[in-house]
């Protein structure tokens, strides 16, 4: 039985146990009444469908994560992988190859000797996805009948199914906090390694960025330049081009705006948070670049490039202006309107109530909007490989080609690299500190909107 078949034979059989759970406890309720039944007959229904649908999915994930061992495992031991080579790289490649053609992922191989073991991975494959859905099926019928005949009048269907749903909560909880504490524990666990071989202090303090292959010269790995070109780029240019754009318009909105206009600009704002970052990367590379250099010698400015921090960091800060704007119009909303009324009963014109009131007021979540904005322009990578190039130079020339922390990241971790090299571990320090950095920056912003929202709560 094919995977898509017994899918559709498990959920049709959960359906049924539902119906079927559904329609026993309403007959309880039938004949002993409605107050007889401890659950409503649906929490019948999904407890039967439960049983049926769950240990069957639990077994065919597992069984797909256990079954291409076996099948390698039996295919090695038929005569014709006998002639394998001992070299672990050439047999994988020979077995992978001989599996696709098996799957029918691939119509011919390359390589001879795959040619051999097509049937023995077509017997083996059939056999194991064979027991795999003989399984499934067993636990699923079994499953089916134990749920149906549990049911009765007393039965605590909706507790439960409530617990079923509390642990897949939990479960989903769980993964995404051991998703991040794995991504942090990888990123130490290799960092340990890079400065094992490089200074902490060197590569935090070093102002020279030129790691090679081999090469473990401490001088060579200098990090400051790519910190500089981060600040230049996503905290500096950046900002610049988001905060004016974002506040004002953020402004013009909420206290300027009619409402059939907020109702159609708003959104419009807010589809450039929606761009993917590799179109903005193409309008800044092939449109922004060229003109901003231009620009530059037109009005005397020397080695002007066409891969620069200015067009990196324009393009950036039209990016996340929806990151501002939103964050601004929500502080600017959640002003009391005591506040404004107050203001303007004074004699202060709206101009005036916006710039001594209103902003004022605001000011805590406006800025932490702002920190979560800088927070995501110095992780953006595209713009920066596209439009800024990879030069890593202390300049504050805006119109010079400089590089960032994620765009060395991208460059160290391209193409065949070995990963017991300073060079390629080098991108995992980087990716820590960048890590800890917009760590800081989230919580610092976290905490002002919080006490701002404190305050007017």
């Amino acid at each position: 039985m094919s995977g898509p078949a017994l899918l559709f034979l498990i959920v049709g059989l959960g359906v049924v146990g539902w119906l079927a759970g559904r329609a026993k406890a309403r007959g309880f309720s039938r004949v002993g009444g409605r107050r007889a039944l401890h659950s409503l007959p649906n929490y019948h229904g999904w407890y039967v469908a439960l049983w049926a649908v769950v240990p069957p999915l639990i077994f065919l994930a597992v069984w797909s994560a256990l079954s291409p061992s076996l099948v390698t495992d039996a295919v090695l031991a038929t005569p014709a992988a006998a002639s394998l080579p001992a070299d672990m790289f050439s047999r994988a490649a020979i077995l992978g190859e001989a599996r696709s053609i098996a799957m029918g992922q691939l119509d011919v191989g390359f390589n001879p000797q795959a040619a051999a073991l097509v049937a023995p991975y077509r017997t083996a494959i059939s056999y194991y996805s064979s027991i795999g859905a003989v399984g499934a099926a067993l636990l699923l019928f079994a499953g089916w009948a134990y749920g149906y005949t549990r049911l009765k009048q007393d039965f605590r269907a909706r507790t439960r199914v409530e617990r079923v749903v509390m642990g897949t909560l939990l479960i989903a909880s769980l993964i995404a906090i051991l998703t991040t504490v794995g991504i942090v524990l990888s990123l130490i666990f290799e960092s340990i390694r890079f400065f094992g071989m490089v200074s902490p202090f060197a590569f935090l303090t070093g102002t020279h960025w030129s790691p090679a292959s081999g090469n473990v010269d401490p001088d060579q790995f200098g990090a400051i330049p790519l910190f500089w070109g981060t600040i230049l780029i996503g905290a500096i240019i950046a900002m610049l081009v988001a905060i004016p754009l974002g506040l004002m318009s953020a402004i013009y909105l909420t206290q300027y705006a009619a409402p059939k206009v907020r109702q159609w600009m708003k959104p419009i704002l807010e589809i450039l948070a929606g761009v993917p970052t590799v179109v903005y990367g193409y309008f800044a590379a092939l449109t922004v670049a060229p003109a901003l250099r231009d620009f530059a010698v037109m009005i005397g400015i020397p080695n002007a490039s066409g891969e620069s921090a200015m067009a990196a960091g324009v393009v950036m800060g039209v990016m996340i202006i929806p990151f501002v704007s939103s964050m601004a119009d929500d502080s600017i909303n959640a002003v009391p309107q005591s506040m404004r009324d107050g203001s303007l009963a004074m004699g202060s014109t709206t101009s005036e109530t916006i710039r001594q009131v209103i902003l004022p007021a605001a000011l805590p979540g406006v800025v932490g909007g702002v920190l979560l904005a800088v927070s995501r322009a110095i992780g953006e990578t595209m713009i920066v490989v596209m439009a800024a190039g990879l030069s890593a130079s202390m300049t504050a020339n805006p119109f010079a080609s400089v590089t960032t922390v994620t765009a060395q990241i991208v460059k160290l971790l391209t193409g065949d690299q070995e990963f017991d090299s300073a060079k390629t571990l080098a991108a995992f320090a980087l990716g820590l500190v960048l890590f800890i950095v917009t760590l800081l920056l989230n919580i610092v912003a976290l905490r002002v909107v919080k006490k701002y929202r404190e305050a007017y709560e």
